[in-house]
């Protein structure tokens, strides 16, 4: 069972969920402006030392950009989680370009494999959002498939234009459909949580296990910090996911 967990941006917190137990370790890089962050580059070494895989997730799509940043950083994995629809249906520029994007990594840098975020309603509104018709087009030029929650109805995704850090579950039927019709792993996000993790994993059957917001340090009005892990959280995750 391969577990991650993003927004990992230092070297002492890299070092920790690596101590935690956690495969995949991944960072997010917000602007295509200031791409150069020397603490999280220092993250993917200290990632790599340790045996696990490192992920970067670059918020913008423009193809030079991202291999610059595949080229800077050489992380084990490159992450792209842009939201790929138009409400229910596919939005087939979208598509098109991404699977560019990811085509031209693997002819640059065929050591990087390719995460590609499939984006899945909440729970009864999966109808609402294309998701397997999504993983039919993305999968010959994804190396892994992550789901998470699409927010429908008029509701603000967190990172505009972007899937996920909502802290909703996505709906678990869409997503073992999804794990049942695709060729690559799927590692499961979406609001898990050390609670409900293992019965998330025994529905769905995926390969692996994400989470985000649910194993956050919380400020003291109790909402999750970005980018700040709660290490016993992660801990009591990733033996959730171990006992099964």
């Amino acid at each position: 069972m391969i577990i991650q967990i993003y927004e990992i941006q230092e070297p002492k917190e890299a070092a920790l969920m690596a101590e935690c137990g956690v495969d995949h370790i991944g960072g997010v890089i917000l602007s295509p402006n200031e791409w150069m962050i020397p603490v999280l580059k220092d993250s993917v070494s200290v990632i790599r030392e340790s045996g696990r895989k490192s992920s970067i997730i670059p918020l913008f799509a423009d193809p030079e950009a991202v291999y610059r940043v595949i080229d800077w950083y050489q992380p084990s994995i490159v992450h792209f989680c842009d939201s790929l629809n138009r409400e229910a249906s596919v939005d087939e520029v979208a598509v098109s370009a991404a699977i560019l994007l990811q085509q031209g990594v693997k002819e640059r840098f065929p050591h990087v494999e390719i995460m590609r975020t499939i984006p899945i309603a909440e729970p009864r509104f999966g109808s609402h959002v294309p998701t397997l018709e999504l993983g039919r087009l993305l999968e010959g030029s994804s190396d892994w498939f992550l789901t998470d929650t699409l927010l429908v109805g008029g509701a603000a995704q967190p990172v505009s234009g972007h899937v996920g850090i909502t802290g909703k579950l996505c709906d678990w039927e869409i997503a073992r459909d999804l794990v049942n019709q695709s060729h690559i792993p799927v590692i499961l996000a979406g609001g898990l949580s050390p609670e409900n993790v293992a019965e998330g994993l025994r529905f769905t059957q995926p390969t692996g296990a994400d989470t985000c917001t649910a194993t956050n340090l919380l400020d003291d009005s109790g909402r999750p910090i970005r980018f700040r892990k709660d290490p016993e959280k992660v801990r009591r995750f990733v033996e959730s996911c171990r006992a099964l």
